[in-house]
């Protein structure tokens, strides 16, 4: 659309005053050989410039080395590509405040990685187009193919005029277009897209949305015992999405963060039902299920005033006015593909802040077992109680004619707070071919989140 609207644009512009619309191309040309002249004229400076800070950084004086520093810092993890191969030069404590860079360039790169999508669509007429904006800022496909009815990407859609979340834009989207998404059908890349029921509540204003989560609440049930009022509760069950290709770990919601309030002013609380609700993620379906405990509040038994000097009991709630808390988690960085060649002597690949080597090879008749080393980089909880993630890694072996090989299994024989070892078996028919490299995918960094959420307008039974 934005293609078409250039081209009526120059059109007329061409008929009212062609001396003008040469001039403005020639504007156009010349700016965007000065943005063109910049960009490279940038790229030219950091590669100059960044061997001389680290040279800097063994400077006569403190205040040299400092500077450098931070220069260094400032440039950002966009520098990295031009720190030199050889360092040999570097006194030990260079070398040591350039690790101490290295790392604060891999924590800023991480943050940058999980931060929330932005999704752009303003120029978007229909749902393909609106699906491919999404795509290009989240890095999120969608299958329109998989439910066996014919979906039409070319019924138009209203656009919003604002950069949105990535659930808000793909809500926004699939209530214009009456679908649904089938998280069964998709992947840790891909969303499958369907017909929506015909009951199906609208997308958008049935969610709320933290971060790069979207929660929604699917089912509330009461329960009251009239002989042990200590059992009675009110169960809330939710369901819980994030994008796709940002599988959260650890995922949990702490107890103490939950609270509430009813349409008639009483608050709502949770059970005293331990610390936090954990919940289960994986990486091929990017949505699960939690349930909050909650209390059952009382029914016309609590008086809220006096009017004339009689007690004015409250009424029923209809409703939950709003419900609150957090959602912490450890948020993975882009996934990489580490390449290593399994003919070298202890191969090793490091890409952000994880590094992978080949420890050894053993031979164990018919198969091979290839030990793979993962150590990670402020791991923190991620390799602690929360390591099934690690396991789920993509591992296979690529022959020289770009065969691929998957492993048949894999045996855990280290464990430690900043990484695992993990053997893992290949058929690869005798010697190992020449040329073979073991391919390892896996997001290269983790990184502590915490989201506060808020639900309104939930229906009582």
């Amino acid at each position: 659309m934005a293609a078409r609207t250039a081209a009526f644009g120059f059109g007329l512009l061409l008929f009212t005053s062609s001396t003008a619309s040469l001039r403005g191309d020639d504007r156009d040309a010349r700016a965007a050989k000065t943005d063109s002249s910049a960009a490279a004229t940038e790229e030219i400076v950091l590669g100059r410039d960044v061997p001389v800070w680290i040279a800097e950084l063994d400077g006569p004086t403190a205040q040299t080395r400092r500077e450098a520093e931070q220069k260094l810092l400032a440039a950002g993890p966009e520098a990295a590509e031009y720190v030199p191969v050889i360092l040999d030069s570097l006194s030990l404590d260079a070398r040591e405040r350039l690790q101490r860079i290295e790392a604060q360039w891999r924590q800023m790169k991480t943050r940058v990685e999980i931060e929330t999508t932005t999704v752009r669509m303003a120029e978007a007429q229909s749902l393909g187009e609106a699906l491919e904006a999404i795509s290009l800022a989240s890095g999120v496909e969608f299958d329109l193919a998989s439910s066996g009815v014919p979906i039409d990407a070319t019924q138009p859609i209203h656009p919003p005029a604002a950069p949105m979340g990535f659930w808000q834009a793909v809500d926004l989207v699939l209530d214009q277009t009456n679908l649904d998404i089938n998280f069964y059908a998709g992947d840790r890349e891909r969303l499958a897209l369907v017909p929506r029921a015909e009951e199906r509540m609208s997308r958008v204003d049935s969610a709320a949305y933290a971060g790069i989560y979207r929660i929604e609440p699917t089912m509330v049930t009461a329960r009251r015992v009239l002989g042990a009022p200590s059992q009675n509760g009110l169960n809330l069950t939710m369901s819980i999405s994030w994008q796709p290709n940002r599988t959260p770990i650890g995922l949990s919601i702490p107890i103490s963060e939950v609270t509430g309030k009813l349409d008639n002013g009483v608050d709502l609380k949770p059970q005293t039902s331990g610390e936090r609700i954990d919940i289960a993620t994986s990486g091929e379906i990017a949505e699960s299920q939690f349930y909050l405990p909650m209390r059952l509040p009382a029914r016309r038994i609590d008086f809220d005033g006096k009017e004339n000097d009689k007690a004015v009991p409250r009424g029923d709630a209809s409703e939950i006015k709003n419900l609150s808390g957090k959602i912490t988690a450890l948020l993975p960085g882009n996934r990489r593909q580490f390449t290593l060649m399994l003919d070298e002597v202890t191969p090793s690949q490091t890409q952000d802040a994880m590094t992978v080597t080949i420890e050894r090879l053993r031979d164990s008749d018919p198969l091979h077992e290839i030990r793979v080393g993962v150590e990670l980089m402020f791991a923190g909880r991620s390799l602690e109680s929360h390591r099934q993630w690690i396991f789920e890694n993509d591992v296979w072996v690529r022959l020289a004619d770009g065969t691929r090989k998957d492993h048949l299994g894999y045996e855990v024989y280290r464990q430690t707070k900043t990484g695992v070892g993990i053997g893992y078996l290949f058929d690869l028919g005798g010697e190992i071919p020449a040329d073979a490299e073991l391919i390892y995918e896996s997001p290269t960094s983790v990184r502590r989140n915490e989201v506060p959420f808020l639900v309104n307008g939930i229906p009582l039974p």
